[in-house]
């Protein structure tokens, strides 16, 4: 889906996902899916933040293997200069009084792994993070 690369775009993707979610099989208030949620949240949050190009949105995609083991999170900005850095935070980036910059942090502890990737189509990145579900089948 695409959406407005604002923070009302962002609260948007994350709202639609929360009923997907749900709609999967991944009920409201379960650990897995407020894991999800969060994911998405930071990512799309990153998007808006770090990868707003004036006058283009950013993508969200949600996906599901076919056993219903993981969902895969992805959200693709156009902005090409600005790159996800890795998962330590470099010293000074984030003190402990500051609301900001643990985003791609939390998504490494939340998600089962993530990475970026160059975007095929055109200008900017995606940035992914997959959430793999205990052995039991759950969509």
């Amino acid at each position: 889906m695409r959406f407005t690369s604002t923070s009302r775009g962002a609260r948007l993707a994350r709202r639609l996902a929360a009923v997907r979610l749900d709609a999967w099989g991944i009920p409201y208030g379960t650990e897995a899916h407020d894991a999800i949620v969060l994911i998405v949240a930071e990512l799309t949050a990153n998007a808006v933040r770090h990868g707003h190009v004036p006058g283009r949105d950013f993508h969200l995609g949600l996906h599901a293997t076919s056993d219903g083991g993981t969902v895969r999170v992805e959200v693709t900005d156009t902005r090409t200069e600005r790159l996800p850095r890795g998962l330590s935070v470099p010293e000074g980036a984030a003190r402990a009084e500051e609301e900001t910059g643990r985003g791609l942090l939390l998504v490494s502890q939340l998600a089962t792994r993530w990475d970026w990737h160059a975007r095929p189509d055109g200008p900017g990145k995606t940035v992914w993070a997959e959430y793999a579900f205990p052995s039991r089948r759950r969509l």
